[in-house]
């Protein structure tokens, strides 16, 4: 789990970085890697959520 959440706030920390890259600087580019980061962060997001549940119990 706690490697899961290191992923997860990797990922975070490229999304945001490819983001604003694109927001700012009008970098098409760096608009298509913030949208591929988005998708793994979603599936990241979902494997947690399993995880966070399992644990609970």
């Amino acid at each position: 789990m706690e490697q899961l959440v290191k992923e997860l706030e990797a990922k975070m920390a490229e999304f945001a970085k490819n983001a604003n890259d694109q927001v700012e600087k009008g970098n098409k580019a760096a608009g298509t890697r913030a949208r591929k980061a988005s998708l793994e962060i979603e599936k990241l997001m979902k494997q947690f959520r399993k995880e966070s549940i399992a644990c609970a119990k």
